[in-house]
């Protein structure tokens, strides 16, 4: 007995067996497990579930099918491994979150962005999506081949005909052993674009499409959940390499809140990223003290979009807590591409290029066969009609030999020899209804004849010439892309590492408007169309209440813009980084796009193209210093900004022009003096100098305002209770900087003191704003010109305890009834830089 178990027992080599056996499962796992097709990109099982649902009939015209019925049939069928793995692949087809186009209709509980997991599959159900049905279309025509299935009972597709590139589309994430696969998303009318691109350089100029060419059509990945990618050197490294790195950023916003607080809402996040744990993830980070300033964290996401609202203390800078919060969290991710695709069953890294020309490959091979098939259908049918027309053509003599035969055999074999027939065209004259007999059965059998043998033909030129084959792919996949193509969600921003960002930015004109309240946008030059003067305008914006556009100018999208704040910093960014919007849109608040202080605003942005030498910046402060310094300073303007002037405590910046040394300067105090000086009694200082007393100031006495000669050829001047006059410029004579100035205001209780002045001429138009938030608007040819020592008139109705709190010269409509050459004039009078080139 033990001699014969002795006997059964094999000597091995366990370092060969666990060799061979480990090889095997990772050939395993890499061809028919965990890498997707480069033909129709899918993994095997989410063929078998897509396959098992049209062998179902569950189509999107057809009601939802339990999941527990799906999962059963593939496993039964097409995949006998867990029921878990299945309803996971159809889980996954099913969320909008996961997939950009899902392949599944889901119906009840299929997670969420949270993390949350799917319902049990005996409570779910599905069914397939309408744009499935292209994945599958025509499969029953020949067009791929199939195989057994495991206990070959069944026979199932090799592939998917996928009229589509769906590898491309909805990408795919898979770890296999030794190499895994990593595609992003991408958009469906820029990916079937790519195809066209590489269909019409074959039929039209016979030549293969260059990389470079379909980087133009595919802009990067586009990810279901929107965010933004960081640059272009990453998503291009991976479309020439099949590998790169690809950063993403989530979508956020900064909120200004009643308070004077502000608040982070976030409304999209990167691909992957799971929202319950990026919140636990924030208030661990602000437990443990590693970011200090965040005072509320909620999840405010509802049906109508996603929206975290992370609040802020008040003392704090909301782009610097944004900032950590991209370093410590995942509201910056990396997405790591490998474009790993089974070709011929072998794993291969692929660049853009060759992905797209194996589905090309794919694709003509799908059309070949369906044609063929069709060919082979419409020459039966035409064999058969061409046996039924014989027989109408003798139907008496056909009847006859029918009558006289005994037995259906014998009838067709009379039949056969008569009139030279086949088998199969014997039969049908054998099986034909008597109804066949009336003209107009005759008539549709030879339209019918007629069409076939067209439809023969056409096949048959599609089968000959390569370059008609291509069309009729071209046809099919711009009608999927008509009717499934949507536009991006995921849009491509700037990435300050990137240099080559810019070069990729065309030189447009471009107007940029920004508002009291620090709401600032960018907008195309042909919104605003020339009219004449004296035209109505057109709508400039939609601004919330008490708010009105402060600042108007065109520029072109690669100037620079220099922003100076209130605490004598400067801040500078290219104007295309600053969102466009539409002429209606509101804007984006500026606190979005500078890291400005709290307490910290704007006082004047001035666009230029270069640093010019002999250009100055003139600046004056509330305390009545002024301070020249070459432009070429401030050349080299850091992100967080750079020290413009150095301020004593108490006082801040109000006013900066560009000037070119050669203008007259004026400066008007709230309590009605003024000072007219040449600039160039203000010798010029360094960059972070205090600058020279320009006006020497009565006790609480403060600048409200500088204007240079050149932007007028009068002084508006409006006090705080609504009354404003203007006065000649020439009435108020040159002198050195620092005296008291002149009178150029009676100020009585009746006008209080004076809040506004502006150089005006007679065509300008102003906007007086309350502290209620009344905004009037009034032409400057209708306030009286009056001396120096008066009051002026009456402008605005208010109640006693409303004043005036702020004037602005109306700069909309010079963007809207002018012509280009005309603001490019007004700009240099109101000392900014314009469009020069």
């Amino acid at each position: 007995m033990d001699d014969k178990i002795f006997d059964q027992i094999h000597d091995v080599d366990l370092k060969k067996t666990m060799e061979t056996s480990y090889i095997d499962y990772a050939m395993s796992v890499i061809a028919s497990r965990a890498l997707p097709d480069v033909r129709d990109g899918l993994k095997p099982v989410q063929r078998r579930v897509l396959y098992s649902m049209i062998e179902l009939n569950n189509g999107p015209d057809k009601p939802h099918r339990k999941c527990a019925r799906i999962v059963g049939d593939t496993m039964g069928k097409y995949h006998p491994h867990g029921d878990s793995s299945i309803y996971g692949a159809l889980v996954n087809m099913a969320q909008e979150w996961s997939t950009r186009y899902p392949l599944v209709d889901g119906h009840g509980n299929f997670g969420s962005v949270d993390g949350d997991g799917a319902a049990a599959m005996r409570y779910t159900e599905a069914r397939l999506s309408k744009i499935s049905m292209e994945m599958l279309a025509d499969i029953n025509k020949n067009t791929v081949d199939f195989m057994p299935n495991f206990d070959e009972t069944e026979k199932e597709p090799v592939v998917l005909p996928s009229r589509y590139p769906n590898l491309l589309v909805n990408g795919t994430t898979g770890i296999a052993v030794g190499m895994a696969t990593n595609i992003p998303p991408h958009n469906l009318r820029e990916v079937i674009g790519a195809v066209v691109k590489i269909i019409d350089n074959k039929v039209e100029e016979d030549r293969d499409t260059d990389i470079d060419e379909l980087l133009q059509i595919v802009k990067g990945p586009d990810f279901p959940t929107g965010g933004m990618i960081l640059g272009t050197s990453g998503i291009e490294e991976a479309y020439r390499t099949g590998r790169g790195k690809i950063r993403v950023r989530a979508v956020t916003d900064i909120e200004p809140m009643q308070n004077g607080k502000n608040r982070i809402v976030v409304s999209e996040l990167p691909y992957m990223v799971n929202k319950a744990r990026l919140i636990e993830k924030i208030a661990e980070l602000v437990r443990d003290k590693r970011i200090d300033g965040i005072t509320d964290l909620r999840d405010e996401s509802d049906r109508q979009g996603m929206r975290v609202c992370i609040e802020l203390r008040r003392d704090v800078n909301p782009n610097v807590i944004l900032n950590q919060l991209y370093k410590h969290t995942q509201l910056q991710d990396t997405f790591g591409v490998i474009m790993l695709a089974l070709v011929n069953n072998e794993p291969k890294v692929l660049n853009l290029h060759e992905m797209l020309k194996h589905y090309l490959k794919h694709q003509e091979d799908v059309v070949t066969r369906r044609t063929k098939y069709e060919l082979n259908k419409a020459e039966e049918r035409a064999h058969i009609l061409q046996g039924l027309l014989i027989a109408l053509d003798n139907i008496d003599e056909v009847i006859s030999i029918i009558r006289g035969s005994r037995t259906t055999q014998e009838a067709k074999e009379k039949l056969t020899e008569r009139f030279g027939l086949t088998d199969v065209q014997a039969q049908a004259i054998v099986d034909m209804r008597l109804r066949a007999l009336t003209g107009l059965e005759r008539e549709k059998l030879e339209a019918e004849y007629q069409e076939l043998m067209e439809k023969i033909a056409e096949l048959k030129a599609i089968l000959a010439d390569e370059k008609l084959l291509l069309g009729v792919i071209r046809k099919e996949i711009m009608v999927i892309s008509d009717k499934y193509g949507d536009e991006r969600r995921s849009s491509i921003g700037f990435d300050e590492y990137d240099i080559s960002m810019e070069d990729l930015i065309p030189v447009t004109n471009t107007v940029i408007t920004m508002t009291k309240l620090g709401y600032i946008k960018r907008m195309s030059s042909d919104n605003f169309r020339a009219q004449h003067r004296g035209g109505k305008g057109i709508k400039g914006m939609e601004t919330i209440d008490d708010d009105y556009i402060e600042e108007l100018f065109m520029t072109t999208s690669h100037h620079y813009l220099m922003f100076f704040t209130n605490t004598g910093k400067v801040y500078r960014m290219k104007a295309y980084e600053i969102p466009e919007a539409s002429r209606t849109a509101r804007g984006t608040a500026i606190i979005n796009l500078l890291q400005l202080a709290p307490g910290e605003k704007i006082t004047a942005v001035i666009p230029l193209k270069e640093y010019d030498e002999g250009k100055y910046l003139f600046m004056a402060t509330q305390n009545g210093i002024v301070k020249k310094t070459p432009i070429r300073d401030y050349a080299n303007v850091r992100k967080t900004g750079l020290a413009a002037i150095t301020l004593r405590e108490d006082d801040q910046l109000i006013e900066v022009k560009i000037t070119d040394n050669d203008r007259d300067i004026f400066l008007v105090t709230k309590y009605g003096q003024c000072i007219r000086f040449h600039e160039s009694d203000v010798r010029s200082t360094g960059r972070t100098s205090m600058g020279v007393i320009g006006m020497n100031l009565s006790d609480g006495d403060e600048v409200i305002g500088m204007q240079l000669d050149s932007q007028g050829d009068a002084l508006l001047i409006v006090s705080e209770k609504g009354l404003g006059k203007r006065t000649l410029m020439e009435e108020f004579t040159s002198q050195n900087r620092g005296g008291k100035g002149v009178k150029c205001y009676k100020i009585t209780e009746k006008t209080g003191n004076i809040i506004g002045m502006k150089a005006v001429n007679d065509e300008n138009e102003i906007m007086i704003i309350t502290i209620g938030g009344i905004i009037i608007r009034m032409k400057v040819d209708d306030i009286s010109k009056l001396g120096r020592v008066t009051s002026g008139v009456k402008l605005i109705d208010m109640d006693d305890d409303i004043t005036v709190a702020s004037i602005a010269k109306v700069r909309e409509d010079q963007s809207l009834m002018e012509s280009e050459e005309d603001i490019e004039e007004i700009q240099d009078e109101e000392g900014i830089s314009g469009n020069e080139e």
